[in-house]
């Protein structure tokens, strides 16, 4: 592990150094240039004689600790000047200056769709949050979210039944799980997929870290889904973090009737992209990543995987109905449609007249 990286944990566990003073220390000073200055010097900082006194007295008993639970199996932190850090998350105002990590950290910078809504859906809610969590998956997105009761779970495990990589971005610290009832789906998630949190370990559940947790959500995505939200919720604090952020923010719209819909009608009306489908969110996403194809890994995977290869071997050179496709790969109409639209998209089919496809190479 790098040496520097204990002074970056001493910083962060500095009190009074939230993220907006960590991040203006690191405009002129490493985290282990920091604690080699003067006194008289990190008050020419403009920081406050407390901080200056932390700094110059850090707790390093929790710096232990720390590096600890980093010293364990499948545990890793990332800091903002490493090279692996995801560099959509470092666009926004305010990156956490580092990330911990339980799994694999690789899918932090890999294309990755939101998913986010109510604590206590309906069970439509549910289905569809794990149903879309799922063809996204077969899609090539990495499924993000929160770990919390209803849909954020719904979509981690719709992600899994995929055999997909999903990554939850947590309000504690790694070394507990929050809520203590997801213990299991948190351990499924590190399994194959990562666990993150910019908070230290030991760090218990509090109401303030949870918006700070969804500006990472909305920050490492593309484009952000939200299922079901009530008038006033946390994701829709969500969704307009994504706004602000450049993100694409899709909305499934409900009944005017309908509580658990009244936040994604409202999201509608300010813009966001009405989705039916995954293939609703497909086409908005193949846009938005020939804009930023410079410097972004495209969302749609480059080879085909088994699954759209065996798809492609039966697309005929002549018009192909879905409703044939459907009954003889034995997937779901939502599937096939969201795989054509990848295989359209790479230019192995096109679409006809009457719903069909037909086989173009």
């Amino acid at each position: 592990m790098d040496e520097d990286v204990k002074y970056w944990l001493a910083l962060l566990r500095t009190p009074g150094v939230g993220c907006r003073t960590f991040l203006r220390l690191l405009e002129s000073h490493t985290p282990a240039q920091l604690f080699a200055e003067s006194s008289s010097a990190l008050s020419a900082l403009g920081l406050k004689s407390t901080i200056v006194n932390a700094i110059r007295n850090p707790d390093w008993t929790l710096i232990d600790y720390d590096l600890s639970w980093l010293s364990q199996d499948n545990n890793s932190v990332i800091t903002l000047n490493d090279a692996d850090y995801p560099s959509l998350l470092k666009e926004i105002a305010d990156p956490p200056p580092l990330l911990f990590v339980r799994g694999n950290p690789e899918l932090l910078s890999l294309p990755q769709i939101a998913i986010v809504g109510s604590r206590n859906p309906s069970t439509s809610g549910l289905e569809i949050a794990f149903n879309f969590a799922k063809t996204l998956s077969h899609c090539g997105f990495v499924v993000t979210s929160g770990l919390a009761l209803g849909i954020d779970a719904a979509s981690h495990r719709g992600a899994l039944k995929a055999n997909g990589y999903t990554i939850a971005v947590a309000g504690t610290g790694l070394d507990r799980v929050y809520p203590a009832k997801h213990k299991d789906l948190a351990t499924e998630i590190v399994n194959t997929g990562a666990m993150i949190s910019e908070f230290p370990p030991g760090t218990t559940a509090k109401a303030n870290h949870f918006p700070r947790r969804n500006r990472i959500i909305s920050g490492l995505c593309q484009g952000l889904l939200v299922v079901e939200a009530a008038k006033q919720s946390g994701s829709l604090i969500t969704a307009r973090m994504a706004l602000e952020q450049n993100r694409e923010v899709f909305a499934i719209p409900g009944s005017i009737h309908n509580p658990l819909a009244r936040g994604c009608n409202a999201l509608i009306r300010e813009g966001a992209k009405l989705v039916e489908t995954t293939q609703d969110i497909l086409e908005e996403l193949s846009q938005y990543n020939q804009q930023h194809e410079a410097d972004q890994l495209p969302t749609v995977q480059s080879t085909l995987d088994l699954e759209q290869q065996t798809l492609l071997n039966l697309v005929m050179f002549s018009p192909t109905s879905i409703d044939t496709l459907v009954e003889n790969a034995n997937e779901s109409v939502e599937v096939i449609s969201s795989m054509l639209l990848i295989l359209e998209l790479q230019g192995y089919v096109e679409a006809t007249a009457g719903g069909c496809y037909t086989r173009i190479k």
